[in-house]
């Protein structure tokens, strides 16, 4: 597994779970956090965009 697929998985995996806690503790409206992340691995798997990637290679120099 490339590193930039750990780094994507870490970065989803967490803003998920961080959204989910957020959501069940503070306040509802926080379930949008994993909602909106979620639309948008969905929308990658199909399209072949993903904003995370997209961002990781700007910052590293790779696109």
């Amino acid at each position: 597994m490339g590193e930039n697929t750990r780094m994507h998985d870490g970065i989803a995996g967490a803003l998920i779970l961080l959204g989910t806690l957020l959501g069940y503790f503070v306040n509802p409206y926080w379930l949008a956090v994993p909602g909106v992340i979620s639309a948008l691995m969905l929308q990658s798997a199909f399209s072949g965009f993903c904003p995370v990637y997209f961002t990781l290679g700007k910052l590293r120099g790779t696109q």
